[in-house]
């Protein structure tokens, strides 16, 4: 009896020795996660903004999880360059984002509050991209051997060359080849045989479609965002096309490279909506651009003949996307503060001004030079053509002030700048600026005829307030 009372005693003090070494193990894990939490924040915020020698791949998604897997495992299988992977996906309820979740560190990814279309998620993406080059990769795609490989070594030939796109089994346009290949898992043998680099075969095209889109850092901080004027899906590529070779690029179809592609499964399935958000991607394009190819063949002619005048070469055209957009004009961008555009520069407005003001993105805002304020009362003179304080009078005084409007014997709307009439692309073009706001200048059609023609004047794209 003694002893089973002593064993009961020796329990006891053994279960009250070991209590406290169990809950050491939990303190020190606490710690050290902590710890390992804090130092993790620190570097993140110590690179953000750090680029790397590599591609971001931007997967907009939504709903088609499965896809959206083979996708993934399909780059993972068969990229072996330094990249990495960018998923947004647009409020999804069939679990892609618990799928996202599980992936952890392997990927970085956002899931949205709310679906704001191919436009607004690859907008995301680029914001988040950290890659000196930046790929656009529809989630129904399946990508093959050297694939990347190819088209990198394509765009990176040329400085010329803006964008370059791959051959596919299902798509619009030239990039579609017949295949023999009669299921995904005949494909790859397919493909690996398909994929020999051979710069014979890469061939210049107007349109490249953005199922598979790969471009350099410093075209997009040329040209900026997608724009999401375009609702859920389709134009906005052609749009990115049409900016992209006004400045003077080309576009590459890699024809030595073959991604296999389902074919617009997340527009599909929007089943009878599809033509109606077809049909008014589709106005809203046209109402953008009227004749978008007469445009670029005209600025292609202009570029041409500047060369020759000055006896250099036809190249890319300075300032990116900017050297489309008006000047004497007010702008913003994710900030309160104003801006009075003129000559280049950008300069912050002092005190309030009410006149129209146009929201740009910081991509866009940045390329303009910043330079010494300006009050809002010489911004508003300024805006209105009176300089410092005069007034429109006279067409010899008209042609010294930037920003007075004019319209031509054909019914075209023009800024005059500089000396030089510049037209507007649309009249959406003239509205989304504020130019039908602006007074016109007192030239007769026939004395804007005699104008030099400066570039012509393109829309601001529509970016969300926050991205």
């Amino acid at each position: 009896m003694k002893r089973k009372r002593r064993q009961a005693r020796m329990r006891k003090r053994s279960r009250t020795v070991r209590a406290p070494v169990r809950r050491t193990p939990r303190f020190g894990h606490s710690l050290g996660f902590d710890a390992g939490y804090g130092e993790g924040l620190r570097s993140g915020q110590d690179s953000f903004g750090t680029l790397f020698e590599g591609t971001s791949i931007i997967i907009p998604s939504f709903n088609q999880v499965d896809y959206l897997k083979q996708c993934i495992d399909s780059i993972n299988d068969h990229t072996d360059l330094p990249y990495e992977i960018i998923v947004v996906d647009n409020a999804s309820e069939d679990g892609t984002d618990k799928y996202l979740q599980r992936l952890g560190g392997q990927i970085r990814y956002r899931i949205l509050e709310r679906n704001r279309g191919f436009a607004g998620a690859v907008n995301i993406g680029m914001m988040m991209a950290k890659g000196n080059t930046i790929l656009l990769l529809n989630n129904d795609t399946v990508v093959t051997d050297r694939w990347l490989n190819n088209m990198l070594d394509c765009i990176n030939s040329d400085p010329t060359i803006g964008m370059v796109g791959p051959v596919t089994n299902y798509i619009s346009g030239d990039q579609r080849i017949e295949v023999p290949y009669r299921n995904v898992a005949e494909m790859q043998g397919f493909a690996q045989a398909y994929n020999v680099q051979d710069r014979a075969k890469w061939q210049r095209t107007d349109r490249l479609t953005g199922f598979c889109l790969l471009f350099r850092r410093d075209l997009w901080e040329r040209t900026g965002y997608l724009d999401e004027g375009y609702a859920v899906g389709n134009y906005e590529d052609d749009d990115y096309n049409i900016r992209v070779r006004l400045q003077g690029y080309s576009l590459v179809i890699t024809r030595d490279t073959f991604i296999h592609h389902y074919g617009s499964v997340s527009m599909k399935a929007l089943g009878e909506r599809f033509m109606e958000v077809n049909d008014q991607n589709l106005q809203f394009y046209v109402e953008k651009w009227g004749n978008p190819h007469e445009l670029v063949h005209r600025v292609k002619e202009m570029n041409r003949i500047h060369a020759l005048e000055s006896g250099g070469t036809e190249g890319l055209l300075p300032h990116g996307e900017t050297i489309f957009f008006p000047q004497s004009v007010i702008v913003r961008g994710t900030r309160e503060t104003l801006f009075w555009i003129e000559n280049g520069i950008r300069r912050p407005i002092i005190g309030v001004i009410e006149l129209p003001v146009v929201r740009l993105s910081q991509v866009d805002l940045r390329r303009w030079p910043i330079g010494e304020a300006i009050g809002s009362a010489d911004a508003a003179a300024r805006w209105h053509g009176y300089g410092h304080g005069g007034s429109v009078e006279g067409s010899e005084h008209a042609l010294s002030m930037n920003g007075l409007t004019a319209v031509g014997a054909d019914g075209s709307f023009y800024v005059v700048e500089n000396g030089k009439r510049r037209r507007a692309a649309s009249r959406a073009t003239v509205e989304q600026w504020g130019l039908q706001l602006k007074p016109q200048a007192p030239l007769s059609a026939d004395e804007i005829s005699m104008l030099a023609e400066g570039f012509p004047i393109i829309a601001p794209v529509r970016v969300s307030a926050q991205l």
